[in-house]
């Protein structure tokens, strides 16, 4: 059975629970290793703030690099169909023909670096026509300033009935912007991803053209 998404349990745990909405995402529970979701937490939330306090600036890109790396040594030792791809700068667009868009065609999940007044982690899931879908564990309560703000800017759109998938979609347009507003991406220098795959399935693609049919035309 698969899991629900969840959202942060503070401030600042974005990307670990990300990472981990991908696993839920991808896997079923009963597939899932506990030790596998130990070390997500572990190795995440590396930094230091201003003051000098663990935490309190969230997940490094390099931390996210590691992470890519040691699921993907977790995935041989352990047997687990999982490969990850860290992915960065100029690379990180959400276009037809990219990496990301096509691996999200495909059935991947991307852990994506995104703005959200501050830097922020969110969950993409798929892409339905010029929008990509995805899951943003930030709750916010309707009624609220920040929710209100959110719901009426252009491109973005609620999504209360997808509690596995998504909970949002936003433009393509506005995800690619070089700006720092809601879930845009900011300059190529801000620019980090994780895609991750469940090796034991691969989204099918269209069905090849009928040889005989084609050379009848």
């Amino acid at each position: 059975m698969k899991n629900l998404l969840i959202c942060q349990s503070s401030e600042y745990d974005c990307g670990p629970v990300s990472l981990i909405n991908g696993i839920r995402y991808l896997f079923e529970r009963e597939e899932i290793f506990p030790d596998l979701i130990k070390f997500i937490m572990l190795y995440c939330m590396d930094t230091y703030n201003s003051e000098g306090e663990l935490c309190k600036r969230g997940t490094s890109a390099a931390a996210m690099n590691f992470i890519t790396n040691w699921m993907n040594h977790f995935s041989e030792t352990r047997r687990f169909p999982i490969h990850c791809e860290f992915v960065s700068g100029q690379d990180v667009v959400v276009e037809k023909g990219s990496r990301i868009y096509e691996a999200l065609n495909e059935g991947a999940a991307v852990v994506l670096h995104v703005f959200l007044e501050v830097a922020h982690y969110v969950l993409l899931t798929g892409i339905e026509g010029d929008k990509a879908l995805l899951f943003d564990p930030y709750y916010e309560e309707e009624g609220t300033p920040e929710f209100d703000a959110e719901y009426y800017t252009e491109g973005i759109f609620f999504i209360n009935d997808q509690p596995k998938k998504a909970n949002r979609a936003v433009t393509l347009e506005r995800i690619n912007r070089f700006t720092k507003g809601y879930y845009e991406m900011g300059e190529y220098a801000c620019r980090e991803a994780v895609i991750m795959r469940n090796t034991s399935i691969r989204k099918a693609g269209p069905e090849p053209e009928n040889p005989q049919q084609t050379a009848d035309r």
